[in-house]
């Protein structure tokens, strides 16, 4: 199974991460073929072995992973083994009301889902905390990257000069068409050299994690455009939203 991994983040022998590539799984159709978003419409047992598999390739068990509601806002909680399972068996049972899971707990696998917009992953090496965030131009508006930074300093004491920071592959601008509505919440990361306004959803999310303190030597940027890579990642916008979903993944190893 391919995952897109961060440099920094594989340094760490603590931890594991990664984003799934949309190949590896059992799923058919306009979801083929590891697509591991239960909401979409596929078929209910293959997006149950496609989560096993992801869970298993990191070696955590399924049932250990902890999922979001995800409803494009800002809001960040932090998880436990008690939230263990959490939304894997029903979306019903995710984590209401959130787009971002923050964890110390050692064992837990933290997982949101994507099909364009940005993964960001977190980890402090001095506190041994992680967290990652689900960060659409909505949630990027909403501050969810700096609720999920601020959460990690109130409950851990997290320090923004050293937390490393990964903003996985999303939507390009050279894909992201927007209207005058949302070109104005990103006066300075929307492109001008087109007909119509384009936005720089990854520029924003670094611009954002930059200004909490983040160094940019510990900030990664994949650059990889979900809409452009049809063989290696979902896209709702591509794909008129009949498709399938990633996983961002990350997780605190027992041993």
């Amino acid at each position: 199974m391919d995952f897109w991994r961060a440099e920094s983040l594989v340094l760490l022998p603590w931890l594991t991460h990664g984003v799934t590539h949309r190949t590896g799984g059992v799923s058919g159709g306009g979801y083929r073929s590891l697509n591991v978003g239960l909401h979409v419409g596929d078929s209910y047992s293959d997006v149950m072995e496609n989560r096993q598999r992801v869970a298993n390739a990191l070696g955590f068990e399924v049932t250990n992973m902890i999922c979001a509601e995800q409803i494009h806002r800002g809001e960040a909680a932090v998880v436990s083994y008690a939230e263990a399972g959490r939304g894997i068996a029903d979306i019903a049972d995710a984590i209401p009301g959130v787009d971002a899971l923050i964890t110390k707990t050692p064992g837990v696998l933290l997982a949101l889902y994507f099909a364009d917009c940005v993964p960001v992953l977190f980890a402090d090496p001095m506190q041994q905390v992680i967290a990652v965030a689900h960060a659409g131009w909505r949630g990027i508006v909403a501050e969810v990257i700096e609720n999920t930074v601020q959460k990690m300093n109130e409950q851990f004491d997290c320090q923004p000069e050293t937390l490393l920071a990964a903003i996985g592959p999303c939507i390009g601008p050279e894909s992201f068409e927007v209207g005058a509505e949302v070109a104005s919440h990103f006066v300075d990361d929307c492109l001008t050299d087109y007909p119509k306004p384009h936005v720089d959803l990854p520029s924003a999310a670094k611009r954002r994690l930059t200004a909490l303190g983040i160094l940019p030597k510990n900030i990664q940027c994949s650059r990889e455009c979900t809409v452009s890579n049809s063989d290696r990642y979902f896209s709702h916008r591509r794909d008129y939203g009949q498709t399938g979903r990633m996983a961002a993944v990350i997780g605190i190893r027992t041993q």
